[in-house]
């Protein structure tokens, strides 16, 4: 069976802890170890992964000079993370057996999110902070729900993943690809763009494209909830991607979290997949063998 593995931000960063290369190590010998046994059943693994808290730190770094755009940071954190889960997987494979692609996508250059920023990165401003970087960069910022205000970036729709042809060809010769990091760099007639594609979006195309049997989404929540966060929450255990869809499209789902996970995994089985899922990364084992998250049917 060919599997899609893609890993939310905390496979390598839980957000108490400070961002250091000692932690990610840490935190992603989870997601390896989930891997690992999925391989040793006799299965083939494409993994993909977000970037959101490192591109974040890096846009924090350069805040007072900067010199590389998103789309150059997206490809640097493509690197650094691909980098990492290679050496965690190492340990389990052996040297050599799986390797990290620089993904990028091509987006509509008239996407109508270049006219209404709504991806949050970076920190926390108060109001003058924010007035003083808008006029300064260019930047839109937006109040965060948390309290403050939050730098805002376009989030184009993934329309086509440029590496797919390599991806593909790699996969088929056996090794564990690691691709589409960060949801890959955004690019149009050629060249990058200023903006944040979501992950769980880009990852639903490579896995389509990759004629994957199942694409699990790894996060820090142990499933879909309708009414999450509620006295009435309720967990779906499984569910037939109708019903789904319905739920989605009735706002149950909100943008900025959960909705863009369940609309991938819509995508992946409209475009050929036989199954999806979500949940918890530490139960990633579980949701693959159907016990645990949320498991999304035809």
């Amino acid at each position: 069976m060919k599997v899609v593995i893609a890993l939310g931000g905390n496979a390598f960063s839980r957000p108490a802890e400070p961002i250091t290369q000692e932690g990610h190590l840490r935190n992603v010998e989870a997601a390896a170890r989930v891997v690992y046994r999925i391989i040793q059943e006799g299965h083939r693994v494409l993994v993909t992964h977000g970037n959101g808290p490192q591109v974040g730190f890096f846009v924090e770094l350069q805040k007072d000079r900067p010199a590389f755009l998103l789309d150059s940071l997206t490809a640097a954190t493509q690197g650094l993370l691909g980098y990492l889960i290679v050496s965690a997987l190492d340990k389990y494979l052996g040297r050599g057996r799986s390797v990290a692609v620089v993904t990028r996508v091509e987006v509509d250059c008239d996407d109508p999110a270049f006219k209404d920023p709504t991806k949050f990165i970076g920190s926390l401003y108060t109001e003058e902070e924010a007035k003083a970087l808008a006029e300064k960069y260019g930047w839109v910022f937006k109040r965060d729900p948390r309290g403050g205000m939050r730098r805002v970036v376009p989030s184009p729709t993934p329309l086509k993943v440029v590496e797919m042809e390599a991806i593909r060809q790699l996969f088929e010769e056996g090794f564990v690809v690691v691709a589409g990091g960060g949801g890959g760099v955004p690019t149009c007639d050629g060249r990058g763009v200023e903006g944040v594609v979501d992950k769980d979006l880009a990852s639903a195309l490579i896995a389509a494209g990759l004629g994957a049997d199942f694409f699990i989404i790894l996060t820090d929540v142990d499933g879909v909830y309708l009414n999450y966060g509620k006295p009435n929450q309720k967990k779906l255990a499984t569910v037939r991607v109708d019903e789904l869809e319905k739920y989605y499209y009735e706002g149950h789902f909100p943008p900025g979290s959960m909705g863009p996970k369940v609309l991938a995994a819509i995508n992946f089985i409209r475009r050929g997949g036989k199954k999806a899922a979500i949940g918890a990364l530490e139960e990633g084992y579980e949701v693959f063998k159907g016990e645990k998250g949320t498991q999304i049917l035809r």
